[in-house]
This record gives structure tokens, C-alpha cells and sequence, in this order.
């Protein structure tokens, strides 16, 4: 059951065993250095393969510094008109760029080749780091995330990264080699002409700043409306049904239209912005290209260098300035990659699941014996939850939590399971406080049966032995017959190997409720948790079952919470709690004869009418 509060109060709709809300905070990305700091970390983990990568890089850049050298001595070596040429020395000079120019192929192909492979191999860690966060932070954490944005950080950012990584690292570092060769190639062969090609350098850096700066901004904000996006879809995806219930097919498509137009919006200035840089860099590399021919031509005229030098230095300009164009864009498409890598390294931040004490016990064979004292909690620390709870439930005891929605009956049992801390107080299981055992001894022992169950995508026998699986085919089919769910699956045309959808679409609320209940049952816990176990299932089906609930509530410590009054009946105490406190306690007989809430609640429910006191 959820837990809402009123009246000023933030609405919760979803805690331990609760509902979803929308609408979480973004958190603003962090600087660039840092992510990329921090993005080095994985790939420091490559630095083998990263180092034959770099030898590819340099051989490459070796290579392709050599072509633009052999153009130009190729060219001085035609004779002047009226002389023979040495076609022999051409052909050796010919045969040779083309083997520079196939060798400069192949080593390309082969470092991109290796670089997708150790990209993939860096962003296969980073999405197991985030998955495996994810298991470790609280529900506190996900109450206020929406959950197609957190799918947005393990899907789209991280291939975000993979594509940084794949296309842009070998790219830059191909491209700061070959820079500094071909600055120092240009040098040799022209220090003037070295000259008039520098001047479109500030330019280069000054429209890289400009446009950077802008697409930085941008990118960021378009990660970020593309997770809401996303949570939207998932939303709308879950909740179809009532959407279609109440006909508001027009209404989430208009607000669909709000969403997506808002990203579409900051996609397009992203992509304007983005899409200046390179033909504003061609207009540069223009202009430097007329420098450096018409500084050329004025020199090859006074005899101070041959036409196979300009040609030449026109390649090697181009090779220059190429490479400062492309770290010009690569620097633009790292700001997409940076601004997934952010967005990851957000959750990877978040505080975890307070660890257990370097000592912790091992809840080993538990009794069962539950006491609560003056335990407090708010899921905000100014807004208060329970007040002073205390309450004793014996081991094999059964306990009814009852009272009106929001009143803090969940809350109880989120914080049994240690799902939240308790802020003030304790919670002793068989006389030890629980945060003193280990979290995962301490939750072995419970069994939860939710209100509204999860199944997952796979086999019937799968979802039942997910409490148990290493139990026998035999223990499933008689925990199966005993949650009064043997019969429906053998009418399905696989029986237990029977395919179930995505949360168990293929099947009925109550059909979903009664294999949770199998699943219950074959895990063989010492202390059941049932949250409003029965509600979704007909009365007559619940008649069947109640048996069932009852025959493995013997010997264990029971929390049953419910709104149907007849369902708790039999329970050795009963607990009304409202506005966080208790303020009611006894078991069914001693309530109605005290002619209180509890009374009132019963016989509102089951005669219709108003009793008075």
C-alpha cells in the first residue's frame, strides 16, 4: 500500500512497497574535467591494448607525413620542357606513394578497429558499475527518480560514451601527432610560408571557444530532456490501461507533444550550433590555402623554392589544418559523450545503502520475535511519519496492521525489512537491534507478498523457484496446489514452462497474486509480510486461499495489512494505527467490545452504516 500525505505535505507514491512518482530532480552535470578525469580511469584499465593503438597511431602518422613529401619530391623530379624525364626514378617514386598510401589504409583500419573494440570493452565496465549500483542504493534513491530516466543514464548516455570513445579518442590522438609533424615538416621546407599559413590558426581556436561553449550548454540540456522523455514513454507505457479507462488518449498525447517538442527544440539548437563549426572552418581553411599559394607563388618566382615544395607545403598545410578542424569537431561531439558520462557518474556518486557493521551477526535460524520501541521516521526529516511506535509481536504471533491510507502502515514494515533506517528509536528482531545483523541475513528471512506483485519475463517455473531455486520441481507444483495456482497453470498450453510477459501481462491480477504467493511459500520464510495480499483476488478465490495464508502463517511471525477487516480476523493482535501513532491495540473480540475506532471501521465496512458510541 502506498503511503500519501495531505495538506502541505509532499505526496509519496512510492516506498518500499509502494507507488511511482514522477518527477524527480535533474541534478545539474558536473565540469568537463573531471568527467573526462574520471572516464580515463576506464580506460586506464586498456593500457596495453591503448599502447599498440598508440604504435599503430604513430606508424600512421608516419606514414601519412610521408606522402606529401614524396608528392612534392616526385614533382621536382619531372624535368624541365625540352629534356627527357627519368621515368625509372618517377615509377620508384610512384610505386612508393602508393605503397605509403595502402599501408596508411590499412594501419587506419586497423587501429578503428581495435579502438571500437576496446571502446566497447571500457563502456561494457561502465554499464556494469551503473547496473551494479543500482542494486546497491536505497528505495529513498528511486522514490524520486523516474524510472525511464534512470534507463535513459544506462542505455543512451552510456552509448553516448561508447561512440566518444570509439570515434573520438584515436582521432585525437592521430590528430595531435600529425599536427606536430606536419608543423614541423612546413618549418623545414618554409619558414615563410610557415608563416602565412599560422594565421588561421587563432581563428581555428577563437570559433572552436565560440561554438563550444554554446553546443557544451546544449548537449547537456538535451541528455536531460531526452531521460524525461523517456520517463514520460515508460509511464504512459505502464499505466495504458487507465489511460484508456478514463479516455485520455488525448490528453498524454498533448502532453507527449509538450515533451517531445521540448527536446526537439534543444535538439535543433544543438545541432545548428554543431553544424556551424565545419563550414565556418572551411571558409578558414580557404583562406589559408590562398595564403599560403599566393606567399608560394611569389617566392617559386624570386627562386627561393621549387613548385615541388609548394605542392608539398600545400599538402602539409592541409594536413595541418585537417587535423585542427577535427579536434575542433571532436572536441563538439565530446560534449554529448561528456554530458552521458555525467549523467552516469551522477548515480555512480550517489550515497549507497549504509554499509553493515564491520561485526555484523548473522540472523541465522530466526524465532521471529518482533519489538518495536518509540521508533520514529519521517521520509523527510521535517515531516514525520511515525511517532514513537511501540508494539511487541511474539515469535509465531500474527500481527493486523489496520487504519485509513497514509496513516504509516507500510512504513512499518519498510522499516522491519531495513529498507529505511529508523531515525529514532529501534527494531529488535529475537532481542538484537536489526541494523546490528547483516542486511542480507536479515532480509533472507522475510517473505513479502505486495499488493501489487512483480513477475518477471520468463517461465512460470522460473517466477515461482525465484524464491527458491534450488527446490525441487515436486516443491513447486505443491506450493503451487497450496496457493491454489496449480489449476489455472495447467490449463495454459506449456503449463510451468509457460511464457510470461513483462510483469506477467499474459495474465490476471489475481492469477499474478496467487504465484506470488507460490513464490512466497517455496522461499520458506521465518517471518511473512503480507500488503494487502489477497485484494486483488475475488472473494470466492480468496476464501480458497485463506487456508493456504493461514497454514503457512503457523509458527511464523505474521504482519498482515489490510483493509478488508474480515481477512484479519484471526490475528493474534490487531494494531489501528492513524496519523503515525497507535491508537488502538488488542486482538478482534477485545476492539469490538471496546466500541472504538476499530469498532466503527467493522461495522461501517460490513453493515454500511455509522455506529455510534
Amino acid at each position: 500500500m502506498a503511503e500519501q500525505k495531505e495538506n502541505g505535505n509532499p505526496l509519496r507514491l512510492r516506498g518500499g512497497f509502494g507507488g511511482r512518482n514522477r518527477g524527480g530532480p535533474v541534478v545539474k552535470p558536473r565540469d568537463l574535467k573531471k568527467t573526462l578525469a574520471r572516464l580515463w580511469l576506464y580506460l586506464g584499465k586498456e593500457r596495453k591494448m591503448l599502447a599498440v593503438i598508440f604504435g599503430l597511431i604513430l606508424a600512421d602518422s608516419a606514414v601519412t607525413l610521408a606522402g606529401p613529401y614524396l608528392i612534392g619530391v616526385s614533382i621536382d623530379a619531372m624535368p624541365p620542357v625540352g629534356k627527357t624525364a627519368d621515368f625509372a626514378v618517377l615509377g620508384r617514386l610512384l610505386v612508393l606513394l602508393a605503397a605509403v598510401y595502402i599501408t596508411d589504409a590499412l594501419l587506419t583500419f586497423l587501429q578503428g578497429w581495435l579502438m571500437a573494440g576496446l571502446g566497447q570493452r571500457v563502456v561494457l565496465g561502465l554499464r556494469r558499475s551503473l547496473f551494479a549500483k543500482l542494486q546497491k542504493l536505497p528505495l529513498a534513491f528511486f522514490d524520486t527518480r523516474p524510472h525511464g530516466e534512470l534507463m535513459s543514464r544506462l542505455t543512451n548516455d552510456i552509448d553516448n560514451v561508447s561512440n566518444t570513445i570509439s570515434q573520438s579518442a584515436a582521432q585525437l590522438m592521430s590528430g595531435t601527432i600529425v599536427i606536430t609533424g606536419s608543423l614541423a615538416m612546413m618549418i623545414v621546407l618554409s619558414p615563410l610560408l610557415t608563416l602565412a599559413s599560422l594565421i588561421t590558426v587563432p581563428l581555428v581556436i577563437l570559433l572552436t571557444r565560440i561554438i563550444s561553449r554554446q553546443t557544451s550548454v546544449l548537449f547537456k540540456e538535451q541528455q536531460n530532456r531526452l531521460g524525461r522523455l523517456n520517463g514520460y514513454v515508460e509511464e504512459t507505457i505502464s499505466g495504458i490501461p487507465v489511460i484508456k479507462a478514463f479516455n485520455y488518449e488525448h490528453k498524454v498525447i498533448a502532453e507527449f507533444e509538450g515533451v517531445n517538442r521540448d527536446l526537439y527544440q534543444i535538439g535543433l539548437k544543438a545541432q545548428i550550433w554543431s553544424g556551424f563549426l565545419m563550414p565556418l572552418m572551411n571558409v578558414i581553411n580557404n583562406i589559408g590555402f590562398v595564403a599560403v599559394a599566393s606567399v608560394g607563388g611569389i617566392l617559386a618566382l624570386k627562386g627561393l623554392i621549387t613548385v615541388g615544395v609548394i605542392a608539398s607545403f600545400l599538402s602539409y598545410s592541409r594536413q595541418f589544418v585537417r587535423p585542427l578542424n577535427d579536434l575542433a569537431n571532436i572536441f563538439n561531439t565530446l560534449q554529448s559523450g561528456v554530458a552521458g558520462a555525467e549523467r552516469v557518474f551522477e548515480v555512480l556518486d550517489e550515497p549507497e545503502e549504509p554499509a553493515d557493521l564491520p561485526d555484523a551477526a548473522i540472523l541465522e535460524n530466526p524465532q521471529g520475535q518482533v519489538v518495536f520501541e518509540n521508533v520514529s521516521f519521517g521520509y523527510r526529516p521535517d515531516v514525520p511519519v511515525l511517532k514513537n511506535i511501540s508494539f511487541t509481536a511474539p515469535a509465531g504471533a500474527s500481527m493486523a496492521l489496520v487504519g485509513p491510507t497514509g496513516a504509516g502502515k507500510t512504513t512499518i514494515v519498510n522499516l522491519l525489512t531495513r529498507f529505511y533506517d529508523v531515525t529514532g528509536g529501534r527494531i529488535l528482531i529475537d532481542g538484537r537491534d536489526i541494523r546490528e545483523y547483516s542486511r542480507d541475513s536479515l532480509r533472507r528471512c522475510f517473505g513479502i507478498v505486495l499488493q501489487d506483485t512483480y513477475l518477471f519475463a520468463g517461465t512460470i517455473r522460473e517466477n515461482i523457484k525465484y524464491g527458491n531455486p534450488r527446490a525441487s520441481d515436486g516443491d513447486m507444483v505443491a506450493v503451487a496446489v497450496l496457493a491454489n495456482a496449480d489449476a489455472f497453470i495447467r490449463r495454459l498450453p506449456r503449463q510451468y514452462d509457460s511464457l510470461l510477459a513483462e510483469n506477467g501481462g499474459n495474465l490476471s491480477q489475481g492469477q499474478r497474486q496467487l504465484l506470488a504467493i507460490a513464490r512466497i511459500i517455496l522461499a520458506k520464510p521465518s517471518i511473512l509480510i503480507l500488503d494487502e495480499a489477497t485484494s486483488s483476488i475475488d472473494t470466492r478465490t480468496e476464501l480458497s486461499i485463506q487456508d493456504a495464508l493461514f497454514n503457512i502463517m503457523n509458527g511464523r511471525t505474521s504482519f498482515i495489512i489490510a483493509h478488508r477487516l474480515n481477512t484479519i480476523r484471526n490475528a493474534t493482535e490487531i494494531a489501528v494505527i492513524d496519523h503515525g501513532e497507535i491508537v488502538e491495540k488488542g486482538n478482534h473480540d477485545g476492539l469490538i467490545n471496546r466500541r472504538g475506532i476499530y469498532y466503527r471501521m467493522f461495522f461501517n465496512q460490513f453493515l454500511g452504516a455509522s455506529t455510534e458510541t
